[in-house]
């Protein structure tokens, strides 16, 4: 299965993933509590466009609505090669997760600033599944404090660098 991911120029992770779509700013924007996998209800000219790396999760989130979890707003454009049995590139998808994962979802989103985020789309074993993270929205100067520690600490590892290098500040 590497083999044909390397061949498709698509990289497999350690835990045997081929990431099809990453929504980075969600992380810049949310503190993601917990994170779920689930299995997604797809039809066929979705896996075909999502095989061929084609999605964007910037603009989903996940409803829970009459016990069951749907996913809006993700974008899967349309197979270029398909009939007229193509899918709507922004329909709401139905997740596939246990009874007792959904009802901590519903729980933990009833309380006041709690969302559910798509982090990442992926296959694993032929089968397309997506990351969930239950997620609190972030102030904008919590915003400015990750920055500010990430550039602490890249510029904290420069300075060990150059150190071990030999060289002055």
């Amino acid at each position: 299965m590497a083999k044909k991911a390397a061949k498709a120029g698509k990289k497999e992770d350690a835990l045997g993933r081929t990431l099809v779509a990453s929504n980075k700013k969600a992380r810049h924007d949310y503190l993601i509590e917990d994170t779920y996998e689930a299995g997604m209800v797809l039809q066929g000219t979705e896996v075909k466009s999502l095989r061929l790396g084609r999605a964007s999760l910037v603009d989903g989130f996940v409803d829970i609505d009459g016990g069951e979890a749907w996913l809006h707003g993700v974008h899967i454009p349309e197979y270029a090669q398909g009939t007229w049995t193509n899918h709507a590139a922004r329909r709401k998808r139905k997740l596939l997760l246990n009874r007792v994962e959904i009802d901590k979802i519903e729980r933990k989103v009833s309380e006041k600033g709690h969302t559910v985020v798509p982090l990442q789309l992926y296959f694993v074993k032929g089968r397309a599944k997506i990351e969930i993270g239950v997620a609190k929205g972030k102030k904008t100067w919590d915003k400015r404090q990750a920055i500010a520690e990430r550039t602490a600490d890249r510029e904290k590892q420069e300075a060990i660098g150059r150190r071990l290098k030999g060289m002055r500040d």
